[in-house]
């Protein structure tokens, strides 16, 4: 009741424009996920030559795309360190600090030399390099959605809340107009030469760019209101391991099947496209960048109707949406026909909108605000881990092994299908 005493005082002080709070919280965001996808289409277009030349160009793309992984596996690590601070000291310092993170390790990848001139510490400084990347990135994602989910208004958190999810396509979308530039205008040679650097060293200015935004608006009223109640929990994680395993279990089960997806969607396909069917990397990259505008686009759509009818609805709508995508996928991309492959992107892109936009309010709504950057944070990270994070690696072993992209299918429908079930379990509990 303390709490919300002092909730309603925050609230009659002038406070930061919700809007503007959101729209910070994009734009940081998706400078993050640049960072973060940069690698991922470097690991598919470029790192198994130059960092993995002794093994052959199927093993190298299984070894960047381990690598790739590195980064899921320190998600957690950062989302429990900074998510502990952004409980106790405020979300808006974690950010920061986040951002600064991310953007140190990934100029520092450009700047990496490679195989060829230092031998094996070349991969190893990748590796080491991509987890302090997963480290950024595991604390930005719970801060970005708490500042401004807890801004926004009482029937629009949702919405609100969709801007910094709305920053992952973003963050695509620049990333593969950067590599798209790069593609056209430089040889393969020149490419893998020097170009590749191009895109991880251009992260310094939007770094500098995204910390001045961020450093101009205010901490969430709902922080302030437990500083002020002294209700700061000393050992958040603990609290939240104790009172909410369950759901953090559940949200790490509802987020698996749209991470999965998402990052076969963003990584895996520029490899198997490419390097399996022949396909030209431009058409590829062009195709995922039109998919990603759609995905950007039904967030905030999504999120908005979540805040209307009810997360329940829109996200078992959007999951079984993602569930019959899977299906389609790969069949339809298996044709080599540039019209189906573009639909076939189009159709997942509009269900992983639906999916990942009213997630954000979702794992807000299920943790209370003493521990809340903690919780959602684990659950998110922890599903990324079991999603994203072995997605790529596991679809380019399955093909390795079995010659088929059918077990890369049954795979996906089977993570998309948990998923579900979590969705259908956690949303009994918030509508």
């Amino acid at each position: 009741m303390t709490i919300d005493r002092n909730l309603s005082a925050a609230n009659t002080q002038k406070r930061v424009r919700p809007m503007r709070v959101a729209t910070a919280s994009f734009i940081g965001t998706a400078i993050e996920w640049y960072d973060y996808f940069i690698y991922g289409m470097a690991a598919a277009l470029a790192f198994g030559p130059l960092f993995f030349p002794s093994v052959s160009p199927a093993a190298g793309t299984l070894a960047a795309f381990a690598t790739y992984s590195v980064g899921f596996a320190a998600r957690p690590i950062g989302g429990i360190i900074m998510g502990h601070f952004g409980d106790r000291v405020g979300r808006k310092s974690m950010l920061v600090i986040s951002l600064l993170t991310m953007g140190i390790a990934t100029v520092g990848i450009g700047l990496l030399p490679t195989y060829e001139t230092v031998g094996v510490w070349a991969p190893v400084l990748l590796v080491t390099l991509r987890f302090i990347q997963g480290l950024g990135v595991g604390g930005e994602w719970g801060g970005a959605v708490l500042m401004a989910v807890e801004h926004a208004p009482d029937r629009k958190k949702a919405f609100y809340g969709s801007f910094p999810q709305m920053g992952v396509p973003g963050g695509l979308i620049i990333a593969n107009l950067a590599f798209l530039s790069l593609t056209n205008s430089l040889s393969n040679e020149a490419f893998l030469a020097w170009g590749w650097r191009i895109p991880f060293l251009a992260s310094a200015v939007m770094v500098v760019a995204g910390l001045v935004i961020r450093l101009t608006i205010s901490e969430s009223p709902e922080f302030q209101a437990v500083k002020k109640s002294d209700s700061e929990q000393r050992m958040p994680l603990v609290t939240v391991l104790r009172e909410s395993w369950k759901e953090v279990l559940l949200s790490a089960g509802a987020f698996i099947g749209i991470n999965a997806v998402g990052y076969i969607f963003m990584a895996y396909l520029l490899s198997y496209t490419t390097a399996v069917l022949g396909l030209s990397r431009n058409l590829i990259l062009t195709f995922t960048l039109i998919a990603s505008l759609v995905w950007l686009a039904v967030i905030p759509w999504a999120s908005a109707l979540s805040d209307r009818h009810g997360r329940r609805k829109i996200l078992t709508v959007g999951s079984v949406g993602l569930v019959v995508s899977t299906i389609l996928l790969f069949p339809m991309i298996n044709t080599a026909d540039s019209a189906l492959i573009l639909i076939s992107l189009l159709i997942t892109a509009v269900f992983m909108g639906i999916v990942y936009g009213p997630i954000a309010a979702l794992f807000s709504e299920l943790f209370k605000a003493e521990v809340r950057y903690s919780g959602a944070s684990l659950g998110y990270q922890l599903g990324s881990i079991l999603g994203g994070g072995i997605a790529p690696t596991v679809a380019t072993g399955l093909y390795t092994s079995w010659g088929s992209t059918v077990p890369i299918s049954l795979y996906l429908t089977g993570v998309t299908l948990i998923s579900l079930g979590c969705v259908w379990v956690v949303t009994r509990r918030t509508g």
